[in-house]
């Protein structure tokens, strides 16, 4: 049984940083993982993605250059840094296991059979 649990939102004033963890269990040994985000009145959109072994990722056009994800699969942990952050990053950020990529760029369907966390809210105040 996969579990995810989220930890590291919060409220940061635009321009700040915020580090957000997911400490992972349960998964297969070649789970991709991934982070997405749902903002007030809008749909579940991604955010980035990274492979099994950490060697490939992916990134939503709108946080280019301003979040890095990475994994420690010895500690089971994903993390996103997410730097330069703007009011539009508001959202609840959702940890995602089982996705379905391996390299070169993410779609949608990849996360169809997707394990997910419960969501942690980040905030970026003007």
């Amino acid at each position: 049984q996969v579990q995810l649990v989220e930890s590291g939102g919060g409220l940061v004033q635009a321009g700040g940083s915020l580090r957000l963890s997911c400490a992972y269990s349960g998964t297969s040994s070649r789970s991709a993982m991934g982070w997405f985000r749902q903002a007030p009145g809008k749909g579940r959109e991604f955010v980035a993605v990274i492979s099994w072994n950490g060697r490939d990722n992916d990134y939503a056009e709108s946080v280019w250059r301003r979040f890095t994800i990475s994994r420690d699969n010895s500690q089971k942990t994903v993390t996103l840094q997410m730097n330069s952050l703007k009011p539009e990053d508001t959202a609840v950020y959702y940890c995602a296991a089982e996705i379905a990529y391996w390299r070169g760029r993410f779609s949608s369907d990849m996360a169809n059979k997707a394990a997910w966390g419960q969501g942690t809210q980040v905030t970026v105040s003007q």
